[in-house]
């Protein structure tokens, strides 16, 4: 081949040039048309995170709904068939369209950066994944408009659920919505997996990964192993309404209690999915807010590792008032007090890492200390349910209400609020304010703790959960008065909350590429990153490159400019193995979503959708793998 003819790389260019040629390359097509066919990890990203944020809004407004309804004995603010569906919906849109959703979205704009390449993996799975999760979330939230929501509870036990009990199709719709929900999150996570082997920067060994990118590895087997029971039980749930099996009808041979089974061996991984990626935050963000490397790398990694095996090993706690074996209750046990164990190694490192560094107060870290605070009470709770004789007690009480918030509030929320404060100058370019942001710390954490910790007393007073009304003669009547006039202030916390980002987004002060001294890689582009977020792919020399590298920042070169191009790395030691293409914008994973959707919500109302909408959906599938003659084109 001659010179003439040989690609253009990025070696050939000045650096201003090789901006341009990549912008060029790397770039989103303007207009409508545009925007629905990106690939690019980043826009997906937010689109992920501004969707699951206004699900947390709108479950937000059902909360306090429900505690408006509590407030007084005997309410009539709402009837029971209506609370029956807000309390539904708000235990499934937490669960399915914000908890687990906004950790993955904020996995899918971070861990890219974090390990230093230019797009997730399978990009256009990426898109058609987001695709599917804001049609699910559509279909519940347009169901409930029509008076046709959910009203089985998030965890829609049978018979209860089942064609007897439950009549019209709102059981159908919240099973249905389950398989949106999952089809996305399965398809992040095998994404999360690649990306995180094979994509590498060279030189990121396994032992220099950033933790948050470890706590979504390992939160991304998690949903791969954990999802598909419960897409198995929803599918089956929906086959007995619909089709006439009868998998969970004790009377033609089924057990219901197989619907338990199958739920909580998801359900309780579930709340690691949700926990994993928050602790992955709080090792990411503590070192630059004390100015030192987190503490104890290799025992965060291994206790992540850890809680996610034993994640799997706990889900019948859920169930020892169900008549299980004795003997298998107490393993039950065991397990579920184990995990104490590698969740406190956590407490004790990132303890470690503020005692020895010098702590600055900002924001984020605020809401890390208030991490360390609810999620520590949150599992000492957890240990108290583990034990059979108590939990027989609490079981289906507020006191369970109260230790489930403590958990996921505690352990995923504030952490995340946090996360925001931290990367929003990174995904936006400016800051959120610092003043205001101390007002929604204060507002959200003693707001929080003054409405949820008096559940704890109200459960032991034998209130029960999921109860629309009560009588006069009860002694819960005043701790339910202040339950519901704390969580005005915890709304206020959230409402500043959500206008403090709002308004930053355009009069914020300008962030620069990296604000907060952190030494980790993301930090390394300009904020926001341009569409190809580096240049060239920096080549990585320990845990902390941005600390190590203060003066000349090592790089890989030898990239083509005219195509997206990608480092692949081998899985151990990062150590480059190949350049591969990365597929262009593509507007068939829209359609392949819009067609998978039509036919998911067909089939609510007639088998005969699966067979005919099966039809759109390979010729989508089709138009998305069609070979265009160029590598990228083709992936």
């Amino acid at each position: 081949m001659s010179i003439a003819a040989s690609p253009p790389l990025d070696t050939d260019l000045t650096r201003d040039a090789l901006d341009a040629r990549l912008a060029a390359t790397w770039r989103t097509r303007p207009g409508f048309w545009g925007a629905l066919a990106t690939v690019d990890h980043k826009i997906i990203g937010r689109r992920y995170i501004l969707t699951a944020f206004v699900f947390l809004l709108l479950g937000g407004v059902l909360a306090l709904l429900m505690r408006w309804q509590l407030a007084r004995p005997e309410g009539r603010v709402i009837g029971p068939d209506l609370y029956n569906q807000v309390f539904t919906m708000h235990g499934a849109n937490m669960m399915f369209l914000f908890a687990v959703p906004v950790m993955e979205a904020m996995a899918v704009y971070l861990v890219p950066l974090m390990v230093g390449t230019r797009n997730i993996a399978f990009p256009r799975l990426n898109a058609f994944s987001y695709w599917i999760y804001l049609f699910g979330g559509i279909l519940l939230w347009v169901s409930f408009a029509l008076d046709m929501g959910p009203d089985i509870g998030w965890f829609g036990y049978v018979p209860l659920s089942g064609p007897q009990y439950a009549p019209g199709k709102r059981a159908d719709i919240w099973a249905q919505m389950i398989t949106f929900t999952e089809i996305a999150a399965l398809a992040v996570a095998v994404e999360i997996v690649v990306t995180v082997f094979k994509q590498r920067a060279p030189g990121m060994t396994l032992d220099r990964m950033p933790l948050f990118v470890w706590a979504m590895l390992v939160t991304s087997f998690l949903v791969m192993l954990a999802m598909p029971a419960i897409m198995v039980g929803s599918t089956t749930l929906i086959l007995d309404r619909l089709v006439g099996t009868h998998f969970y009808n004790p009377a033609e041979g089924g057990d219901v209690l197989l619907w338990q089974h199958l739920f909580w061996f998801f359900g309780h991984p579930e709340v690691y999915i949700i926990f994993l990626p928050a602790t992955g935050m709080v090792s990411s963000m503590l070192p630059a807010f004390v100015r030192r490397p987190v503490f104890g790398y290799l025992g965060l990694v291994l206790s992540m590792v850890t809680i996610g095996i034993l994640s799997f090993g706990l889900w019948v706690h859920h169930m020892f008032t169900t008549g299980l074996p004795r003997l298998g209750e107490s393993f039950f046990t065991a397990s579920s007090m184990a995990i104490a164990v590698p969740a406190g190694l956590q407490i004790f490192c990132w303890i470690a890492t503020i005692w020895g560094g010098r702590p600055v107060f900002r924001t984020p870290f605020l809401f890390i200390l208030a991490f360390f605070f609810t999620f520590v009470l949150g599992g000492m709770t957890g240990v108290m349910v583990a034990s059979v004789p108590f939990d027989t007690q609490v079981h289906d009480t507020y006191f369970v209400v109260a230790h489930f918030h403590y958990v996921l509030i505690g352990g995923a929320v504030f952490p995340l609020l946090g996360a925001i404060y931290y990367w929003y100058p990174k995904i936006v370019g400016r800051m959120m304010s610092e003043r205001l942001g101390r007002w929604v710390f204060g507002l959200i954490f003693v707001g929080f703790n003054l409405a949820f910790f008096p559940m704890h007393l109200l459960g032991l007073q034998g209130m029960p959960r999921r109860v629309y009304t009560y009588q006069t003669d009860v002694p819960w009547a005043g701790l339910n008065l202040f339950v519901s006039l704390s969580s005005m202030m915890l709304a206020l916390g959230f409402l500043l909350f959500f206008i403090d980002a709002v308004r930053s987004a355009r009069r914020g002060a300008p962030a620069g590429n990296d604000p907060w001294g952190a030494p980790s890689l993301e930090w390394a582009t300009t904020s926001p990153p341009p569409a190809y977020n580096f240049a060239r792919i920096p080549v990585v020399t320990g845990q902390s490159p941005l600390w190590e590298e203060r003066e000349v920042f090592p790089v890989a070169a030898g990239l083509r400019v005219d195509r997206r191009e990608l480092v692949i790395t081998s899985v151990a030691d990062a150590v480059p193995e190949a350049r591969d293409s990365s597929p262009r914008d593509s507007i068939w994973p829209f359609w392949a979503a819009l067609a998978t959707s039509v036919m998911l919500i067909g089939s609510i109302f007639t088998p005969w959708a699966v067979v005919w909408g099966a039809i759109p959906v390979a010729i989508t599938l089709i138009g998305w793998f069609w070979p265009k003659g160029t590598p990228e084109d083709d992936a």
